[in-house]
């Protein structure tokens, strides 16, 4: 008795059925620092239906160096020309775009010129970020840090203390409230601080999500994270 398996090599084509497959609307990847351990959750709760969460095909190092050394987004430092340059040699044919350029077509999107800034970050690093968000053409009229120095302290921070220290910030002269950081829980709340002020809130895993559906010209409203996902 022989065990044999019987192969059809000539099966016709027009029997097999295709459909459009899991993720036909687009495929979305993400670099992130080693110690991160909010964005990944924050994507997989915004994420509208067929659209995976995947890393990138490659990633080179000297972006993923960089990345490793810096607290708020890389692209800060490294600057966005290169930090897509280094992007697209191991994914040639994607949208390349980052946390920051994400924030900052966020804040156009909601007619932001005048904004307001909450971050966990030390003062030289909210410097920088001032000095960016106003190269960019936005009023930075406060930034104000909680002089938080680790990411794994950063990923602990309460989200109801988020939401009373995003509120805190607020002034009438401002267009919108930015709050930064990916590792920050800002998701958890963003709605209710923005229930709680009169102005738009950008949040940085909001902004970075709406930001890569919509390059990859996915246009669904998404609601329970403020207006940004809600209406544009």
């Amino acid at each position: 008795m022989t065990n044999e398996t019987n192969i059809a090599t000539d099966s016709p084509a027009q029997l097999v059925r295709f459909d459009r497959g899991r993720h036909h609307r687009a495929k979305v990847g993400y670099v992130l620092l080693a110690t991160e351990q909010t964005i990944e959750d924050d994507v997989m709760k915004m994420r509208p239906d067929s659209i995976t969460n995947s890393t990138l095909a490659a990633q080179a190092d000297l972006l993923a160096d960089c990345a490793a050394t810096q607290l708020p987004d890389g692209s800060l430092v490294i600057g966005e020309d290169r930090v897509f340059a280094e992007l697209n040699k191991g994914a040639p044919e994607a949208n390349a775009t980052s946390l920051i350029s994400g924030v900052i077509r966020a804040l156009k999107a909601v007619d932001a010129k005048r904004i307001v800034v909450a971050t966990p970050y030390i003062e030289d690093i909210n410097r920088l970020e001032a000095e960016y968000l106003e190269a960019s053409d936005f009023k930075v009229l406060s930034i104000a840090g909680l002089g938080i120095e680790r990411d794994s302290d950063m990923v602990r921070v309460e989200p109801d203390f988020i939401r009373e220290f995003a509120v805190s910030v607020d002034r009438p002269d401002a267009d919108a409230i930015f709050i930064s950081c990916g590792a920050l829980r800002t998701l958890d709340v963003v709605q209710n601080i923005e229930s709680a002020v009169a102005i738009p809130v950008i949040a940085s895993n909001q902004a970075m999500v709406w930001d890569t559906l919509r390059l990859a010209g996915v246009e669904d409203r998404i609601d329970g994270y403020g207006r940004l996902l809600r209406d544009l």
